[in-house]
Order: C-alpha cells, then sequence, then structure tokens
C-alpha cells in the first residue's frame, strides 16, 4: 500500500516549480466543469426516467416499466469497469487531460443519441436496445471521468488543504445531479405532464450534449499535472503495477461499496422512493429533492476542510457508523410520511451522514495510490464497486419492493455502512505516512 503523500505532482504543471493560487483554482474549475457536465448527462436519465419509461418499455405497470428503466441505469453502471480501465489507463500513460478530454466528448455523444432516439412504437425492440447501447456508452465515459478528475484535482490541491479542493469533485458531481433535477423541475412548471411524457423529457438530453462544448474549451486549457517521467514509468497505467497495491484497492473496493449505495440510495432513487412508496406528488418530490441536493452540494467544502483538521480515516470512520445506525430508522419513517419538511429533513439526516464519505471520496483514494497507477487505481477499484453496488441500488430497491420485500433494502444499505466502517478501521492513522 502507498504510504506516503505525493508533493511532487502537486508541483510539476509542465514542468514548473510551482503554480499560483489562481492557476490552481482555475484548475480546479476546469476539471470540475466537465465532471459537472458528464453527471447532467448521466443523472438526466435517472430524473426523466419518470416520464420516458412507457416510451421504450410500453407494457406493464409503472413499477414494472420504472424496474426496466432501472436496469438500463444499472447497466451503464456495468460498463464503468471497463472505462477506470481504458481511461486510466489513458491518464497515466498518455496524462490526465488527454482522458478527461475524451470522456467528456463521449458522454456527450451518448446523451444526444438518446435525446434523437424514436421510440418502441416506431422503431419496434430497437429502442430499448439502442438506449441501453447509448447507455453503455455513457456507462464507459463516467467510469473513466470519476477516476482521472480525482487524480488531477488531488494532484492539483496544495497539501494541507488537499481535503477542501477535492471536495469539489463532489461539489460539481451534485451540482451536475442538482442541475439535472432542476431542469426537470422547470420543465415541469413550463409544459404539461402529456408534453412531458411525449416529448419534452428529450430537452435535458439535447441540453447536455449543449453543455460539452463549455466543458471542452475549459479543459483544453488545463496543464497537465503527471510528468514525463512518471508517465514512462514501466507500471505506469498497468495492472501489473496495480497489483503491487492490491491491499489499497481491495480498501477503497470496500469503502466505496459502502459509500456509493448509500449516496445513490439518497439522492437518484430517493426521488422515486419518495413517488412510488410514500404517494408524494411527482412535482413535490422533485422539489424536494432540488432543495435536498442544492444543501449537500454547498456541505462538501466544509466537511472537506474538516477532513483536512480530523484526517481521513476519521471522517470515514463517522460515515460508516452512522449508517449503519441511522438508515434503516430514516427510510423506515419516510415510507409513510405525509409532511414535505419532515421528508426533507430525514433526506438532508442522511445526506449530512454521506457527506463523510462523498467530499473526501476522490483525495481519499487518490492518496493510496502512487502517481504511475493512480488514476486507473482510483478509476478501477471506484468503478468496480459502483457496478456491483452504486449503479444497482435502483434495481435492487425496485426489485425487493415488487417482491414485496422492501424493508430488506433498508437492512442492505445498512450493511454496507457496516462494511465500509469495517475497512475504514484498517486506514492508517494521522501520522503514519498517510494523512489519512
Amino acid at each position: 500500500m502507498y504510504l506516503m503523500t505525493d508533493s511532487v505532482t502537486t508541483n510539476n504543471m509542465q514542468g514548473q516549480g510551482s503554480i499560483t493560487t489562481r492557476q490552481r483554482i482555475w484548475a480546479i474549475v476546469g476539471a470540475s466543469s466537465g465532471n459537472l457536465v458528464e453527471w447532467f448527462d448521466f443523472y438526466v436519465y435517472s430524473f426523466c426516467s419518470l416520464y420516458f419509461a412507457h416510451i421504450f418499455f410500453p407494457s406493464g405497470n409503472p413499477t414494472t416499466q420504472l424496474l426496466q428503466t432501472a436496469g438500463v441505469f444499472a447497466a451503464g453502471f456495468l460498463m464503468r469497469p471497463i472505462g477506470g480501465w481504458i481511461f486510466g489507463y489513458i491518464g497515466d500513460k498518455h496524462g490526465r487531460k488527454a482522458s478527461m478530454l475524451i470522456s467528456v466528448c463521449m458522454m456527450c455523444f451518448g446523451s444526444l443519441v438518446i435525446a434523437c432516439l424514436p421510440g418502441y412504437d416506431a422503431i419496434g425492440v430497437w429502442a430499448p436496445a439502442l438506449l441501453l447501447l447509448a447507455r453503455l456508452f455513457q456507462g464507459l465515459s463516467v467510469g473513466g471521468e470519476y477516476g482521472t478528475s480525482a487524480t488531477y484535482m488531488s494532484e492539483v490541491a496544495v497539501e494541507g488543504r488537499k481535503g477542501f479542493y477535492a471536495s469539489f469533485q463532489y461539489v460539481t458531481l451534485i451540482g451536475g445531479q442538482l442541475l439535472a433535477l432542476l431542469t426537470v423541475v422547470i420543465l415541469q412548471q413550463v409544459l404539461s405532464d402529456t408534453e412531458l411524457r411525449d416529448w419534452g423529457w428529450r430537452i435535458p438530453f439535447a441540453l447536455g450534449a449543449l453543455l460539452a462544448v463549455v466543458a471542452l474549451y475549459l479543459r483544453r486549457s488545463l496543464n497537465e499535472t503527471s510528468d514525463v517521467k512518471t508517465r514512462a514509468h514501466k507500471d505506469a497505467g498497468s495492472l501489473k503495477g496495480l497489483w503491487k497495491h492490491r491491499r489499497a484497492f481491495l480498501m477503497v473496493l470496500g469503502f466505496t461499496a459502502g459509500g456509493s449505495l448509500s449516496f445513490y440510495t439518497f439522492t437518484t432513487y430517493m426521488q422515486k422512493y419518495l413517488v412510488n412508496t410514500a404517494a408524494m406528488d411527482h412535482k413535490t418530490a422533485s422539489v424536494l429533492m432540488t432543495a435536498a441536493l442544492f444543501v449537500f452540494m454547498l456541505l462538501q467544502p466544509f466537511v472537506g476542510a474538516l477532513s483536512d483538521k480530523i484526517g481521513r480515516r476519521y471522517s470515514m470512520l463517522i460515515f460508516g457508523a452512522l449508517a449503519a445506525i441511522c438508515t434503516v430508522p430514516i427510510l423506515t419513517i419516510l415510507q409513510s410520511v405525509t409532511s414535505p419538511l419532515l421528508a426533507f429533513a430525514l433526506v438532508m439526516l442522511a445526506l449530512v451522514i454521506t457527506s463523510f464519505y462523498t467530499s473526501i471520496s476522490g483525495i481519499l483514494k487518490a492518496e493510496m495510490f502512487p502517481p504511475e497507477v493512480r488514476a486507473l487505481g482510483v478509476g478501477l477499484s471506484y468503478a468496480v464497486a459502483n457496478a456491483l453496488f452504486g449503479g444497482s441500488a435502483e434495481y435492487v430497491a425496485l426489485s425487493l419492493k415488487a417482491a414485496g420485500s422492501e424493508t430488506s433494502f433498508f437492512w442492505y444499505v445498512s450493511g454496507m455502512g457496516a462494511l465500509a466502517f469495517l475497512v475504514s478501521l484498517m486506514l492508517h492513522r494521522r501520522g503514519q505516512g498517510l494523512k489519512l
């Protein structure tokens, strides 16, 4: 396991001895812009699925249709390990910048395809087949985006404030999710329910493709954080090189499984849960989740800065313990909640707990791998855990609901929180090489 923080890559921006605060902030903004677009495109699918499920899967009751769209959503996650491997290799072997430019182009292409895709009535089974293909393409892109952007932001961040700077990865990730949800809320106010179901759901996908132009422009101006020596290393971007750090890889798998499952349960799935289980109105649920995600986004820098004070290890222990203890009560009460304010308070409690993971997720993983396999190590481990646990959250939840055992999902999420706690116990303490 890689035990020393790497200060060399922080200061090797294309051979510069150091970078100014302004350059550092611009680098964070540039990397984050593409991250925001990537996640906007990816989450638009989840938030719009309530409106286009019948277009691609015309038969069945609402739960069955949502289950089928959730299956396609989960399938996109299954491509993440491949994306994490491919883009991790590119990021370690050819530079972080090249990897980030390619990934944002791929994501937006997939989004544009979905925006223009005919429905089942027009092309039959080709409609769900092409929808699946577009989602697999997007999943490949997102699988590569996370690892490379997390690596880049950790290498740009200044020592002693890495938690604060790196937290902006989830600020933009949540921001992309929030922007997707806000777009849906605006469309709900402008268009009728019939118009949204007929054609209005396509607008957010087209908007995501247009946003790529700005992201590409900003990312083109980024400096490279990896140096020639790192990219020329014999282990650069290789699975053989990553195998030397397999303990770190397995630990990342462990706490990412719990963190990602909690994150997707209380963000992407929560809107459906409020509508499908708590019988909340679509628009009320959307407004509630928009407000919750906005506060959640603002929390990230504060909790990230806190990790710089108390250490990454203690942040993860707080997350794991509270997720294990509080998840079942929160989801149980939400089943029968009637007050939107109470629902908001419960969702926010869950998101505050999750913030102890999300705010430091990228930097924690990046600090566990050396620079020659950092993008690969972060991207692949994160992608595998997300494919198995995070991306399947909706599918598992809806499947258990359809089987009449919805409460089993609550205990599943709680159990994975406990796993994150146990793995976090093995993280090195502050002052033992790595500031965790």
